[in-house]
């Protein structure tokens, strides 16, 4: 009888140490991370986390990661949906010999980051790179002093890029640079009211890209404000409507291959493409630029379109 009583006894104490376990792993839908709070916390508002990483591992797939007040929350792997929000507060990620964010997940998640300071220290390796998921939105966010680029979107599947009232500077690779390997499937990627300036090419839209911008900066950048470059598996193509394409050191805009054998296009209306070091608008080999009348494409080295094909409203 005895042997008997011990017996249930431990199994009703390993059932109670099972359900407590199961209780303290369980992810929730909002957590907080706070300058002064502590990853061994259950990342709550009364006892928020340290880090994004120490934070995401406790928060729920389609679940938000919220900054209590200022700090550095550090670099993040993100593998699952989930929204990370500082606005308010300057909540930021200094990503010094690292990436400040990188987006490696299944094909039917969405990644959010809205209200951060990605800052490179100049020699962090790129701000965000974008690996695999399906649509990364970037709110509110400034992105500076990378070694390589502010964004990088590469990938075989493709996935959309949204970009919405940032800012990426000062970084020694490209603004935001997209690419795939996919001989069909497209990076589809949208910028409204984006700066992007002090890079080598403000925004490089390799093969496989479908940029739209709109009310967009791409000024003072190295090479070239905006590079159109294709390789031979598949199209690439920008239209940049309302922007400006001012004072880089290079083109203001360059459609071409760059020695590959794609093609690549652009289409450009009411823009200010002026005091750029080399063309305004330069259309190199396997590149086509398709121009409204209603630019203004002067004070460069070369002005004008040379190679451009003309096009008016309703075509």
């Amino acid at each position: 009888m005895n042997k008997l009583r011990f017996t249930l006894t431990a199994l009703a104490i390993m059932a109670f140490t099972l359900v407590l376990s199961s209780g303290a792993q369980a992810q929730a839908t909002r957590t907080w991370v706070s300058g002064t709070g502590n990853d061994a916390n259950p990342c709550s508002r009364t006892a928020p986390c340290k880090t994004f990483a120490g934070a995401i591992s406790k928060t729920a797939d389609c679940g938000e990661i919220d900054a209590l007040d200022p700090g550095g929350f550090g670099a993040v792997t993100i593998t699952k949906s989930i929204t990370i929000d500082g606005t308010g507060t300057l909540a930021g990620i200094l990503a010094s010999l690292a990436t400040g964010v990188i987006v490696n997940a299944p094909q039917d998640k969405v990644v959010t980051l809205r209200g951060l300071s990605i800052n490179g220290t100049c020699n962090g390796i790129r701000g965000i790179n974008f690996i695999a998921g399906k649509t990364l939105n970037v709110e509110d966010c400034v992105i500076f002093r990378f070694a390589n680029e502010g964004i990088l979107v590469n990938d075989p599947d493709g996935m959309t890029l949204n970009v919405r009232n940032s800012v990426i500077r000062d970084n020694a690779g490209d603004g935001i640079q997209t690419v795939t390997t996919s001989g069909s499937l497209r990076i589809k990627t949208t910028l409204d009211n984006v700066r992007l300036s002090g890079n080598s090419n403000g925004l490089h839209a390799r093969s496989g890209s479908s940029v739209t911008a709109r009310n967009c900066v791409f000024s003072n950048n190295t090479t070239n404000g905006i590079f159109v470059d294709a390789a031979a598996a598949n199209f690439a193509s920008v239209r940049i409507w309302d922007s400006q394409i001012t004072l880089n050191g290079g083109n203001g805009l360059r459609a071409g291959n760059a020695g590959n054998l794609g093609a690549s296009g652009a289409e450009i209306g009411q823009n200010q493409i002026n005091f750029n070091g080399a063309n305004g608008v330069l259309v190199s080999t396997g590149g086509v630029v398709e121009t409204f009348t209603d630019n203004s494409i002067r004070g460069n080295v070369t002005d004008g379109c040379p190679g451009c094909t003309g096009v008016g409203p309703g075509n």
